[in-house]
C-alpha cells in the first residue's frame, strides 16, 4: 500500500513541550475543574501511578462539565459498572507525544493514544485522535466525528502537557455500528448478505470506502440478483487492508492502494477534494475500532478503474446502463441506530470534503514509546458510543 506516511518522528522543526517541575498529581489536585478526571484516575491505581512516571505525554482532561454531560447520559451509564471501559476510555486520552497547542495546525494529524486494548480498538501502534486547527480553535475529533474542543491549553507537568477539553472523546465503534450510526444501512446489509462480518469488523488497520444509501440505490440494476460471491468482490474492492490504516492525511494525488479483492483503486485529490477511482470521498475519517471509513458518493466497480475527471465536482458512476431502486436495497432486517455521527460540515474540517495537505504540519512533535500501557487496560465488552 503506496501511502504517505506522516511521520510524527522524521517532522523537522520538532520543539517539545516546555514541562514544569509540578507532578501530574499537583497538578490535577491544584485545578478545580478536572476532580472529575482525578476520580476516575483514581479508579485505577495502576495507571495513575504509570502517568505519574511517564515522560513525553498529553493528557486530553475533560471539564467536570465534559464529565457530567456524559455520566448524565445513557452511554454514561456503563462507566459505573464496567472498569475494563474506563480504562480504555482514560488512555484513549492520552497521546504518545508532547503536543502544545500551537503545535497543531489547520492541516490534520493522526496521533496515536495510548488506547491499545483490542477488546476496543484493533489499530497498530494505538488507536488515533484526529488533530487539528479550526479558527481559533484547537480540536480533536474521536468516534463517530466526535469533536472536544481545547479549552484550556498548555497546562504543564512534568510528564507533559494537559489541555483541558470541552467534551469527552468517544471511543470509535466497530465498521458495523459506524455504518448503522452514518447511515450506511444498504452497506451495512450487504455485508451482512455476504458473510463479511468478521471480515470488516475485525481486520486490523482496514480503509474503508463505504458508499453511501443514495449512491447503492442508484446502481441497484447491477447489483440485483447478483451471485454472493459477486458482491462479495464489488464489497472487497471496497476495503483496502495495509499496515495503518489510509487517513487523508497519508494519501496523495496519484497513490494506487491495493484492495482485498486484489486489483487496485487510484487516489486522486484536485484542490483538496479526495476521489478514490471516480467516486468523490464525501466524509473522511470516520474513526472506526479498527481502522478508517472515508465515505463516497458512488459504488466501486472492479471493473471499472477509472479516474476522476481533474474538473469533476462530484464522483463519477462506474456502473453503466443500470436502474435506480425504488428504495434503499439491503436493508431489510438491519438494526436501527442508536445514534449518529456529527453532521458534515460545510466548512474546512475532519467532518468537509477537502482535505489539506499534510505539509504544512511540521511543527508536530514526535512521538515516544514512554511506557507500556497495555497490559494496565482491564477487559470489558461495553463499548462507549456517542452521547
Amino acid at each position: 500500500m503506496l501511502l504517505k506516511h506522516l511521520s510524527l518522528l522524521g517532522l523537522t522543526g520538532y520543539a517539545a513541550a516546555q514541562t514544569s517541575n509540578a507532578t501530574l498529581n499537583s497538578t490535577l489536585s491544584s485545578t478545580p475543574e478536572l476532580s472529575n478526571l482525578t476520580s476516575f484516575l483514581n479508579l485505577n491505581p495502576a495507571l495513575i501511578q504509570a502517568l505519574s512516571s511517564a515522560q513525553n505525554i498529553t493528557i486530553l482532561a475533560p471539564s467536570d462539565e465534559a464529565f457530567a454531560q456524559l455520566l448524565n447520559s445513557s452511554a454514561g451509564e456503563a462507566l459505573t459498572t464496567d472498569a475494563g471501559l474506563v480504562s480504555a476510555l482514560l488512555t484513549y486520552h492520552i497521546l504518545n507525544g508532547s503536543y502544545t497547542a500551537a503545535q497543531i495546525t489547520n492541516s490534520s494529524v493522526f496521533v496515536p493514544t495510548l488506547l491499545n486494548n483490542e477488546t476496543y480498538s484493533n489499530v497498530t501502534g494505538g488507536q488515533v485522535v484526529e488533530a487539528v486547527k479550526i479558527g481559533n480553535d484547537t480540536v480533536f475529533y474521536s468516534g463517530l466525528l466526535q469533536n472536544s474542543t481545547v479549552t484550556t491549553a498548555d497546562v504543564n507537568f512534568t510528564g507533559g502537557v494537559i489541555h483541558i477539553v470541552d467534551r469527552v472523546l468517544t471511543l470509535p465503534v466497530s465498521v458495523l455500528d459506524t455504518a448503522s450510526a452514518a447511515n450506511l444501512t444498504s452497506f451495512r446489509g450487504a455485508i451482512n448478505a455476504t458473510g463479511l462480518i468478521d471480515t470488516v469488523n475485525d481486520t486490523p488497520d482496514l480503509t474503508i470506502f463505504a458508499p453511501t444509501n443514495e449512491a447503492i440505490r442508484s446502481v441497484y440494476g447491477a447489483l440485483e440478483g447478483l451471485a454472493e460471491q459477486d458482491l462479495t468482490n464489488i464489497l472487497a474492492y471496497h476495503v483496502v487492508n495495509a499496515s495503518s490504516p489510509g487517513y487523508s492525511s497519508t494519501l496523495e494525488n496519484g497513490t494506487t492502494l491495493q484492495t482485498a479483492f486484489g486489483t487496485n483503486l487510484t487516489i486522486t485529490i484536485e484542490n483538496g477534494t479526495v476521489f478514490v477511482n471516480a467516486a468523490k470521498v464525501i466524509t473522511p475519517n470516520v474513526l472506526v475500532a479498527n481502522g478508517v471509513v472515508h465515505i463516497i458518493d458512488n459504488v466501486l466497480n472492479p471493473s471499472n478503474n477509472e479516474t476522476a475527471d481533474p474538473t469533476a465536482t462530484s464522483g463519477a458512476p462506474a456502473y453503466t446502463a443500470t436502474t435506480t431502486g425504488s428504495e434503499d436495497p439491503f436493508t431489510s432486517g438491519q438494526p436501527e441506530a442508536t445514534t449518529t455521527i456529527n453532521p458534515i460540515s460545510e466548512g474546512p474540517g475532519p467532518a468537509s470534503t477537502t482535505v489539506s495537505s499534510s505539509s504544512t504540519a511540521a511543527a508536530m512533535p514526535m512521538r515516544t514509546g514512554a511506557v507500556g500501557y497495555g497490559a494496565l487496560l482491564g477487559a470489558g465488552a461495553a463499548v462507549l458510543v456517542g452521547y
